[in-house]
């Protein structure tokens, strides 16, 4: 059965000078996703329904003609909001350009630990500068979660209170490499996340729908806990940098957007063939609309 695509996920860059060693990012290159390319895409994507647009990376404040890109799909009728790691003054420039234009603001943060194990500089603190310097409605800080401590969840909590923005969480998601490399494995790893979680519920209560995301991603990792994969079920499709469109962003199958309408149109209405797995688990998560403080936002770039 096929989900009707309502959202599509836009990589307006193929590179991202962030690299963050727990980066899930689906495909990477040079360049920048070509307006032209761009304009077609949206004119598709309009055709078969599709209402609003995430603007993500690599990092989309580089883009030397973001705001053209936000006033295109204004102009078919969609909302666009953006997810960034907006930190030196000409990614805030650029951000502030547009931030009026935007639905939403979602800048990506990472805790002390997901820094750490990710060779990242992406603090709260220095998360919620961005979006105070900004005149976006709705501002969303996400935090990638590793390691965390008590003392660091309530030096959270204060700056979040303080700034009066939203806060979201997404823990950090490790793949086989990745903790053979570091020396863990599966079942760590997978404690580590559930100590996190307990953490983070003293300090925001988190809601049923982020423990029940905690679960899903366990079922994928554990195999005999139930890790046989499921059919996506996303109603957000993924346009890289190069024009191409997938249901997923690890999806095997794609149609450029230079392919005769139809073809798009068919390929959109046609049941998903790609199978969840924990990276796309994690952004499709995110990727979905919040309904509370705890739930996770678009994905981290």
């Amino acid at each position: 059965m096929s989900t009707f695509v309502r959202t599509a996920l836009i990589s307006t860059a193929g590179h991202c000078k962030v690299a963050c060693g727990f980066c899930f990012r689906a495909d990477r290159a040079h360049g920048f996703l070509d307006t032209a390319t761009y304009t077609r895409t949206l004119s598709r994507l309009k055709e078969v329904g599709v209402e609003g647009v995430c603007l993500t990376g690599g990092e989309p404040t580089h883009h030397p003609a973001l705001r053209q890109l936000v006033r295109l799909a204004h102009q078919f009728g969609m909302s666009v909001s953006m997810v960034t790691s907006a930190r030196t003054v000409a990614e805030g420039i650029a951000l502030s350009q547009v931030a009026h234009l935007l639905a939403n603001v979602t800048v990506s943060a990472d805790s002390q630990g997901a820094m750490l194990l990710g060779h990242t500089t992406r603090t709260a603190a220095s998360g919620l500068s961005t979006l105070s310097a900004i005149s976006t409605e709705t501002k969303i800080l996400h935090v990638t979660c590793w390691s965390l401590t008590d003392g660091e969840c309530q030096d959270l909590a204060g700056l979040v209170t303080a700034a009066g923005v939203e806060v979201q969480f997404s823990p950090v998601v490790l793949d086989e490499r990745t903790l053979r490399r570091d020396g863990k494995s599966l079942q760590e790893y997978l404690a580590h996340q559930q100590l996190d979680a307990d953490l983070l519920d003293r300090y925001f209560s988190l809601s049923d729908r982020y423990r029940a995301y905690l679960g899903e991603l366990r079922a994928l990792q554990l195999p005999g806990v139930g890790g046989e994969r499921w059919s996506c079920r996303s109603a957000t499709a993924y346009v890289s940098a190069d024009g191409h469109i997938r249901r997923c962003p690890y999806g095997q199958a794609s149609v450029s957007a230079h392919a005769p309408r139809s073809a798009i149109r068919n390929f959109l209405a046609a049941p998903a063939q790609d199978q969840v797995t924990p990276d796309c688990a994690a952004i499709c998560r995110t990727a979905a609309a919040s309904d509370d403080r705890s739930a996770p936002c678009p994905a981290p770039v």
